[in-house]
């Protein structure tokens, strides 16, 4: 089907491709260059203390979120109790609250001079810290719990679509044998759903490794912090690099662990009835203690935090209320919306090249393209500084040679690079919602509009875009939402004086003021609620 035309969608879609690899293969290419002994002096001193942080922290993550997310998933899937309809989508909430928010308010209310401690103190008549033991709050058990209490809804969602998949016979079988609740949930249930806590482990993993702000708050040296320090703090271009190539290794290897626990796990099943028909129906104290867990994770993940926030940004709106507030916003809202626009072009081509091609490099495009969303921001941001700084010296010798005015950083100093950073990053997010959205089209409408005389322009044009609109939208909304939450990549590649919503509350959580950030904190965490009602909205549909 590849002539003419169909033949230029096709090295269009090779060429994007090609851009999307080129940050990746920039950063091997840095790491294998000679630095100035700054990786070497790293690997001598505390590069080991960076990787054993980074490991620790993320088994406790991984195992903090499959302890809160596999139980709560099971309870609201397989049972009734008072208010599971509610926390079905109710305990999805977290993911829109950035982590280091979270720390930063059970870090304000938990410290020595916070009011936990002091009631306790008031209480128990102590006069010193040395009079009683308190956990310490800004250390790397703290940091784990608050990114678990962040990111369980990961394990949640996926091992609550599994129960609810699990085979009505198989669930009956176990009862007729004798099983209580427990006892099918350990024997049965959790065994069939292994698959799909290993995904979800392994999302919470790479978030984990991606994660700068939360650590960085509290002073958790990670691979994301030394990247971060040894490339601003010492100047080193290429020892970050080394760090970033590392640190790829460990979300590769995190991919492939996942993918190697489920190598042998098949499992088919009937769906022939709806979840309603073996549920389990709680009664007494079962039922209100199933109530209560779940109520307490909720309070605890979403519902503190946010009323925190929304405290602060009332006593504080007259201050917050300003121009550098509407022009951060302004920033963010532009910034996001280019990048959605940009990424949901790129996913309509990427897509229609392997609809229309029946090459294998076609078929890739959209699977190279989609690399970019396991890479860490911080990772990325190295990826695409690099192949920008050499154009821009490259512009600048040629100015010298035309004897031009030297343009300076054009490209590496200017927005262009954290709109390539966010493209790169986000682009999978759009390519998969395109991707699903060309599933449910006919291929029998494509042969029908060839033979009509349908081009591949008018093929796109004419019979596929209007069939993806919903897709587009969604996967446009998704990735706005993600660009107005990013933060390692804004830090690291914005602009002097650029600031955006991410950028301006992070300054004021580092300065401990974070009372005068909760507006635009609470305007980035309702942004994030409307990719949590949309996934609601058709989770219910899915299952009814």
């Amino acid at each position: 089907m590849i002539h003419g035309l169909a033949r230029r969608w096709s090295a269009s879609g090779l060429l994007l491709a090609t851009v999307f690899l080129l940050p990746l293969l920039a950063l091997v290419g840095q790491s294998l260059l000679p630095d100035e002994a700054v990786f070497a002096h790293l690997l001598d001193t505390v590069l080991w203390d960076y990787v054993s942080n980074t490991v620790v922290l993320v088994a406790l993550v991984v195992l903090g979120s499959l302890l809160i997310g596999t139980p709560l998933a099971w309870l609201v899937a397989m049972c009734r109790f008072p208010g599971h309809r509610l926390f079905q989508w109710a305990l999805l909430l977290p993911l829109a609250m950035p982590a280091y928010l979270v720390a930063y308010v059970y870090t304000d209310l938990l410290d020595y001079a916070g009011p936990v401690q002091r009631l306790l103190r008031d209480v128990m008549g102590y006069t010193s810290p040395a009079d009683y033991y308190f956990p310490e709050v800004r250390s790397l058990g703290g940091a784990a719990i608050m990114m678990a209490l962040v990111l369980f809804p990961y394990v949640y969602l996926l091992a609550r679509t599994a129960f609810l998949e699990q085979s009505v016979n198989l669930v009956q079988a176990s009862r007729i044998m004798g099983c209580n609740a427990w006892q099918s949930f350990i024997r049965l249930s959790l065994p069939m759903v292994r698959p799909a806590l290993a995904v979800g482990a392994s999302l919470v993993a790479m978030e984990t490794i991606a994660d700068f702000a939360t650590v960085n708050y509290f002073a958790v040296s990670t691979l994301t912090t030394a990247i971060y320090d040894t490339w601003l703090g010492l100047g080193s271009l290429g020892a970050a690099a080394k760090l970033s190539c590392v640190t790829l290794l460990a979300v590769f290897a995190v991919i492939g662990f996942e993918r190697w626990a489920r190598r042998k796990q098949k499992h088919y099943q009937k769906q022939d009835d709806k979840p309603a028909d073996f549920a389990y129906q709680l009664k007494g104290w079962h039922a209100w203690g199933a109530t209560g867990v779940c109520t307490l994770v909720l309070a605890l993940a979403f519902v503190l935090p946010f009323a925190v926030l929304l405290d602060y940004a009332i006593a504080y709106f007259d201050s917050s209320w300003n121009s550098e507030f509407f022009q951060y916003s302004f920033n963010s809202l532009w910034m996001s919306a280019l990048v959605a626009l940009l990424c949901a072009a790129i996913a309509l081509s990427l897509n229609f090249v392997r609809r229309i091609s029946p090459r294998p490099l076609d078929s890739a495009a959209p699977r190279i393209a989609s690399m970019g969303y396991a890479i860490p921001g911080t990772v990325l941001a190295i990826g695409v500084l690099i192949p920008l700084t050499a154009m821009d010296f490259a512009i600048n010798d040629l100015a010298d040679f035309l004897e031009w005015q030297r343009p300076g950083l054009l490209l590496s100093g200017g927005a262009l690079a954290l709109i390539l950073a966010f493209t790169v990053r986000f682009c999978a997010i759009a390519v998969g919602s395109v991707e699903n959205s060309y599933k449910r089209i006919s291929p029998s409408l494509d042969m029908a509009s060839i033979s009509m005389g349908c081009g591949p322009a008018g093929l796109f044009g004419r019979v596929h875009l209007p069939l993806l609109r919903k897709g587009v939208l969604a996967g446009s909304l998704l990735v706005f939402i993600e660009c107005m939450k990013e933060l390692p990549a804004a830090l690291l590649l914005r602009p002097i004086g650029f600031e955006n919503l991410a950028t301006y509350v992070y300054q004021f959580v580092s300065d401990e003021m974070l009372e005068q950030g909760a507006l635009p904190a609470i305007v980035i965490v309702i942004v994030g609620l409307i990719p949590i009602i949309l996934l609601n909205r058709s989770l219910e549909q899915a299952n009814h």
